[in-house]
């Protein structure tokens, strides 16, 4: 129901709605606090405005390639030294926030400990960044970040597939998750060293149906882009199949390479 102040219309609840509210109070998903029931919503990805506020959104200057915002907030965009030293196989990489606050807090939660309600919030986010940023997707198919079977087993679920299937499914574009694995088991990135991390993920990936994904363009999807090896060794598997074009999407990134 809308009510129109002044010149514009507000969104108005239904009593039953406001009722609810009363009974049971809105919480925000990411800090789990009480909250007004005009400011928890879709519209908010439901994010009480303190979270909202917190968000740390990644603004220019950043890399034309791999999108790591540069230290100083003056100058244009252009490639940074490691793009420049090797281009990595992915055609461009953007996230819409840094990796830090209760953002990052969210990511850990929703990744270590089995949070997956996050997923609303925190694919409201990346839905609302790549709906900003991109056009025609229906030329793309959209591919999570594998996890290795043994690792799922222990997990119990792929963050990056939670992410990867609210955005198909809001977007329409098509998913595909089995043609695309994680052959070797690997260890967790973030207790590595930057050289570690690079021999890791090396060969780690397959293409399972090359014919899925020879000559298409591909939205790989991840949560986080720390050194960018994980993502930059999906993309190389990816091309060596034929894949077309690589553009890796994630929630957030670490704020300075």
């Amino acid at each position: 129901m809308k009510k129109k102040k002044g010149s514009e219309w507000i969104e108005m609840k239904n009593p039953l709605s406001l009722l609810i509210d009363i009974i049971y109070p809105p919480r925000c998903l990411m800090c789990r606090k009480f909250s007004p029931y005009n400011e928890i919503s879709s519209t908010s990805n439901y994010l009480c405005s303190d979270c909202s506020a917190d968000l740390n959104p990644i603004t220019n200057p950043l890399c034309t390639v791999c999108g790591v915002p540069f230290s100083s907030p003056k100058g244009e965009n252009h490639l940074c030294e490691n793009c420049i030293r090797k281009k990595p196989y992915y055609e461009l990489a953007r996230a819409p926030y840094l990796y830090s606050g209760k953002l990052k807090n969210a990511i850990q939660r929703f990744k270590y400990n089995s949070e997956t309600h996050l997923n609303t919030s925190l694919g409201g986010l990346l839905l609302n960044f790549v709906q900003k940023i991109f056009h025609k997707l229906n030329e793309y198919i959209i591919i999570p970040v594998p996890l290795h079977k043994r690792k799922l087993r222990e997990r119990g679920y792929n963050q990056s597939l939670l992410l990867a299937k609210s955005l198909s499914r809001n977007l329409d574009v098509r998913l595909d998750y089995l043609s695309f694995t994680r052959k070797r088991y690997t260890l967790n990135q973030a207790g590595l060293r930057r050289k570690e991390r690079k021999t890791n993920v090396k060969n780690a990936f397959s293409v399972m149906d090359i014919k899925a994904v020879e000559d298409r363009k591909i939205l790989l999807i991840d949560d986080v882009f720390t050194t960018g090896y994980t993502l930059n060794e999906c993309a190389r598997t990816l091309k060596k199949s034929g894949a077309a074009e690589v553009i890796c999407i994630t929630l957030a990134r670490t704020p300075f390479d």
